[in-house]
């Protein structure tokens, strides 16, 4: 890593736990910063998730790739001032708690400010630091339900209520997050003064809900009507049109023709012509047929793909946009890689994921100047803690 990295030099602590944080503070590593994960004894709770390789599950490993990890119990005697000397020497600052868990460790952001009034710190939450729920804690299917989400999908589909099979309002507050931290590093530049940002996942997923506003007009029924799967020859394939104007261009671009008039029922017009395209879309038995088909009339279409066949997508193969990782346990595990792609600058994932506790030493050193006899005696009282 060098200084062709867009945030090369910045010093980042990072105490958030699962996703709604730790996304944040992996694409910060990608862009270059030095982001060391504060986890605590018992660990994030993601490393019981996903396929265990090198004593590092999954999804622990996607989201904490490229980062460095010292292990400290924060209600230990210490562990407090062991902090404040880190957060000396921070740039930012990302937690994930309930609101009143960091202040009522001593560790809010009005006393890391008293030490480090330039810090920039990002607090996550359900439901923001102040008002009448911020009590609550809320993982990303609590969002979605309160936020319509799980509604709109179950009516729109007309399917029971259920989740949604990506965690949204978690990616969406850390990337908005990610936002808020790097206009905060920029206005720091300008005024010399740091920034606490308080982001609810709830507000991030509203702002980023394109759908919102026929709820908010009470207006449902101007929407589009809803984009339909259909099978070919070849498989499955989602057309991102209304139906009338895919049938205008099939009888425009094919030898197709229109059996109905204008005398026909309006809902047998609609069975008759939806039968046409399911029968013209079955004759194209291969993709290449599809894709033909799809040129002539110049729609957008997609294959409906299963997710282990990913990396035969040619898209994200060509980009490289899965990549092979040392997976630390003398082989290599795929991991996907940040979307950044600069004309004069380097991003990217750094390295795997770091066991709990494993650069102790190393960061303790770096960042303070601590001996090894001194971080071992850290060590004996339990203020830090480490599976290496």
């Amino acid at each position: 890593m060098n200084d062709k990295h867009p945030l090369f030099g910045l010093k980042v602590l990072d105490f958030s736990r699962v996703l709604a944080g730790p996304f944040a503070g992996r694409m910060l590593s990608d862009l270059g910063a030095e982001v060391v994960k504060i986890e605590p004894p018992d660990g994030d709770i993601t490393r019981m998730w996903g396929k265990d390789i090198g004593g590092l599950p999954g999804y622990y490993f996607q989201q904490n790739a490229g980062k460095q990890n010292i292990s400290i119990n924060l209600r230990s005697e210490g562990a407090k001032e062991l902090v404040l000397e880190l957060a000396c020497e921070a740039d930012i600052i990302i937690e994930n708690y309930r609101p009143d868990v960091m202040p009522r460790l001593g560790l809010g952001y009005e006393q890391i400010c008293e030490v480090n009034p330039k810090i920039v710190m990002l607090s996550i939450s359900g439901f923001g630091k102040e008002g009448p729920e911020s009590h609550r804690p809320a993982y990303a299917p609590i969002i979605h339900a309160e936020a319509g989400l799980m509604h709109r999908q179950a009516e729109r589909a007309d399917l029971p209520h259920s989740d949604l099979p990506l965690s949204v309002a978690d990616t969406n507050a850390s990337l908005h997050g990610l936002v808020g931290l790097l206009s905060a590093i920029i206005m720091r530049e300008r005024t010399g003064v740091g920034q606490h940002i308080d982001i609810a996942m709830i507000d991030a997923t509203l702002a980023t809900d394109d759908q919102v506003h026929y709820a908010l007009d009470d207006s449902e029924d101007t929407a589009p009507l809803k984009n339909d799967v259909w099978e070919t020859g070849a498989g499955p394939i989602f057309l991102s049109a209304d139906f009338r104007y895919v049938w205008k261009l099939l009888t425009e671009a094919s030898d197709v023709v229109d059996p109905t008039t204008k005398d026909t029922p309006l809902e047998e017009k609609i069975s008759v012509r939806r039968n046409i395209l399911k029968e013209y879309l079955m004759t194209k038995g291969t993709w290449d047929e599809v894709e033909a088909a799809m040129e002539s009339m110049n729609l957008a279409w997609g294959k409906v793909r299963a997710p282990e066949m990913l990396r035969e997508q040619p898209t994200i193969a060509a980009r490289g946009s899965i990549v092979e990782l040392d997976d630390r346990a003398g082989g290599t595990r795929p991991i996907t890689q940040s979307p950044y792609r600069f004309s004069n600058a380097s991003s990217g994932v750094r390295g795997p994921a770091p066991r709990r506790g494993e650069h102790n030493h190393e960061v303790l050193r770096d960042w303070l100047g601590k001996t090894e006899a001194q971080v071992n005696d850290l060590i004996e009282k339990k203020v830090l803690g480490s599976d290496v």
